[in-house]
């Protein structure tokens, strides 16, 4: 009965040391065995490890990507206009025993607070030698790919690696706003009246131009017009010309036929003639020559 009694704790303190002698690294996880504080074993695949009860400890830390929002941070560009900009981070732990060194006891959330300064001093630094225009565009990608190996190269020694930095906004202060939308309003104003200008002076040579043209097209168009008068001229004197020489008397008869017309016309026509005038000739006899 001793015997029993005595061998049924035994068994119970055997199994207590041997289950705290054993811990679980699931997939997500990296761990440490520590001895009084030093590290003496680290196991970062996943499954069972063992331990020394009571003397050796086990840390674990998360082997999964973790994101880090960084606070509001001012920046002076190249060319003088200050920016706000937020941006966050995506690191992981590389090198859990270096991480362990660095950060103590701490754990993520130390990390946290030391690779803060980092982004933002790689995001001033890099920010500040280029123009605004460049941060403030959609294609900045350069950028942030600069940031983040600026901060890779200084996280070394903390054992992680920043896997990613992106910008989340780029604004302007807000006392500065209202001079900046008045020099893109200024620029804009400039720029239209540039145009106008280039408008107007597109439009003041195509009026010259057309008015050169319908000066010229008028000239022309004249200079027919006399040509073809004088043509015409010609050919009506040069027919008159024929039909005097082919009838003397019938051409003089209808000249003054055509005399009568021109000078009689309308009902209130007023003549002060000689009554021998030679007006008259066709109205007072059948013969003028006889008369003559």
């Amino acid at each position: 009965m001793r015997k029993s009694s005595l061998i049924l704790p035994a068994i119970a303190l055997l199994l207590i040391a041997i289950l705290s002698s054993v811990f679980v690294v699931k997939e997500t996880e990296k761990a440490l065995v520590l001895q009084f504080g030093k590290v003496v074993k680290v196991k970062e695949d996943p499954g069972i490890g063992f331990k020394i009860p009571l003397i050796q400890e086990v840390v674990k830390y998360d082997d999964r990507i973790q994101s880090l929002d960084t606070a509001e941070l001012e920046v002076t560009p190249l060319d003088d206009r200050r920016l706000l900009v937020d941006a966050f981070a995506r690191w992981r732990i590389v090198d859990v025993k270096k991480f362990r060194q660095a950060v103590g006891t701490g754990g993520i959330q130390t990390a946290q607070r030391r690779i803060d300064p980092i982004i933002r001093t790689q995001t001033r630094e890099v920010l500040g030698t280029v123009n605004s225009n460049d941060i403030l565009s959609t294609d900045r990608a350069a950028l942030m790919l600069r940031i983040r190996n600026g901060a890779i190269a200084q996280s070394r020694g903390l054992g992680v690696e920043v896997i990613d930095v992106r910008l989340k906004r780029t604004d302007l202060p807000r006392e500065n706003l209202k001079a900046t939308f008045g020099r893109m309003r200024a620029e804009r104003e400039r720029e239209a009246t540039d145009e106008r200008a280039r408008g107007a002076e597109a439009a003041q040579r195509v009026r010259a131009q057309a008015d050169r043209t319908v000066v010229e097209l008028v000239s022309d168009a004249k200079r027919k017009a006399e040509i073809t008068r004088g043509e015409a001229d010609a050919k009506r004197s040069a027919i008159f010309a024929e039909a005097y020489g082919a009838d003397q008397e019938f051409f003089r008869f209808y000249r003054s036929l055509s005399a009568y017309r021109q000078a009689l016309k309308g009902e209130n026509s007023t003549m002060v003639l000689s009554p021998d005038s030679e007006f008259f000739d066709y109205l007072k006899t059948e013969n003028p020559d006889a008369k003559r």
